[in-house]
């Protein structure tokens, strides 16, 4: 199964932050076309997303960038809530946040989450951090097919 076939498959970014959801566009731009970058600002909106998404195109998204403090549904709740349905849970789901707390990190990865990375400041290393990121999950990894089409 190649790659290839999931290159027009959109890139979810769950983040609340406008500041931090511009440089993670801004740095996911330097690796791919910027139409396949999807952002909402909370849990809530993804799960809305992701339903509409199923019903209109069969397509899921071929990975899911999620903060982890949000509003409304954070990033641990909105895991949880893909993990537990079955549409959605082999999408691959990356954890970006500042926290620095090993509890989050240990529920995140109790949850299923795929990957947990923390934000960096420093905008060069952040960007750095997210080419590895899509050169890995994009490029390389591979995905099941999706299951709710």
């Amino acid at each position: 199964m190649s790659n290839r076939l999931d290159a027009e498959r959109p890139i979810l970014l769950v983040e609340d932050s406008i500041h931090d959801a511009e440089l993670l566009c801004h740095a996911l731009e330097e690796e791919m076309d910027p139409s396949r970058i999807v952002h909402v600002r909370d849990g809530v909106a993804a799960l809305e997303w992701l339903e509409g998404t199923v019903h209109r195109a069969g397509r899921l998204p071929q990975l899911v960038l999620v903060d982890l403090k949000m509003p409304r549904m954070t990033g641990m709740e909105l895991l949880a809530h893909l993990r537990s349905d079955s549409r959605f849970r082999h999408l691959p789901v990356v954890m970006m946040t500042s926290s620095n707390h090993t509890e989050d990190l240990i529920a995140a990865y109790d949850n299923g989450v795929n990957a947990y990375v923390r934000k960096p400041l420093e905008f060069t290393e952040f960007s750095a951090i997210v080419r590895h990121l899509m050169h890995f999950w994009v490029t390389i990894n591979l995905i099941p097919p999706d299951e709710a089409a």
